[in-house]
Parts: C-alpha cells; structure tokens; sequence
C-alpha cells in the first residue's frame, strides 16, 4: 500500500492567527475539544510549519504578522493547502482599514479554502478543513503524476538500464 493512502487520514494542521480578537481561534480550540473532536479525521494540530500539510489562518494580516505569515508557508512542503477561518482572514473584516491591517490572507498567499463568517462556527470549519483535506489529496495525485517516467528501464542480461528514463520526466504545467 503507498504512503499517500495514509497521508489522506491523517493531515497535519498549523493554525496561525496573524491578528485579530481571537474570536476564530475560540472557536478551533472548540473544534478539539470532545464536543466536535476534529482528530476523529486523524487531523493533528502541529506546531511545526515544515511538518504540516495545512495552514488554518484566523484574523486579518497585520503589518507585523505578514512577513511571518509568507515564512511559515514558504516552509511548509508541497502539497500544502491555506484554509482561511473568518471574514477577517478573508477580507480583512472590521479591522480592513485600520492603520496596522493589510487585509486578507489571499493578498500575500494563494488560498485555497474561505470558511466565512464572524467568528466561524466549528461546523463550518470543520467543513472547510474536510474540503481542504479532497485539495491535498487532487494536490497530491498531481505531483505525484509529474514524477512518473514516461520510458520503462530497459532489462540488459542480469541488469535494468534505467538511462533514458530520467531523461523524460513528465514536466509540470
């Protein structure tokens, strides 16, 4: 069976609140709790960036959080999917035209998933992570398909002659 099988039941979750008034992050940690109990979907909450499969962003971007922000992305490994938890992480919310705030998540990262509301319910965060998760998985089969050999080795005696398949890995579009 191959890893990737595994990989599906049990993403790992960064939670990153950039700012804001906690409202989301009220509301996740209730997503843990036995109430809703998010790690029946084998979800992990980590707190390492280079071990997660997915970044669960509360609160708008801030002018102090949003270099951090682009660096606990660009140290998650591919595939990686953004889930962005609040009106505040989508758009910048009430806070939108405060001097500190910059806006939403998408103008620095691209996103994938937009859980709307103020403060998000856990139902529907739990919806966006459960749709984030079929991203990572079509994230996946995509790099895993870039990586498959066109030309088969080639079988010389007692050994493969495997030259001319490295040469024609399918590039990515």
């Amino acid at each position: 069976m191959k890893l990737s099988a595994f990989r599906k039941k049990s993403p790992w979750i960064l939670h990153y609140n950039a700012g804001g008034c906690n409202g989301c992050d009220i509301e996740i940690l209730a997503c843990l709790a036995p109430k809703y109990d998010i790690e029946r979907f084998g979800m992990i909450n980590t707190g390492n960036p280079k071990q997660s499969d997915i970044l669960l962003v509360t609160g708008p971007v801030t002018k102090r959080s949003r270099e951090r922000l682009v660096e606990i992305y660009s140290q998650m490994p591919e595939p990686k999917v953004v889930v962005c938890c609040g009106v505040c992480a989508c758009s910048g919310g009430v806070f939108r035209d405060m001097y500190n705030c910059e806006g939403g998540v998408d103008q620095f990262i691209p996103v994938d998933v937009y859980v709307c509301g103020c403060g998000a319910r856990p139902e529907q965060i739990i919806d966006g992570v459960v749709e984030a998760l079929s991203i990572l998985e079509k994230k996946t089969k995509a790099m895993e398909e870039t990586v498959q050999l066109k030309n088969q080795p080639v079988n010389e005696g007692t050994q493969l002659n495997r030259r001319n398949t490295a040469a024609a890995i399918i590039q990515p579009q």
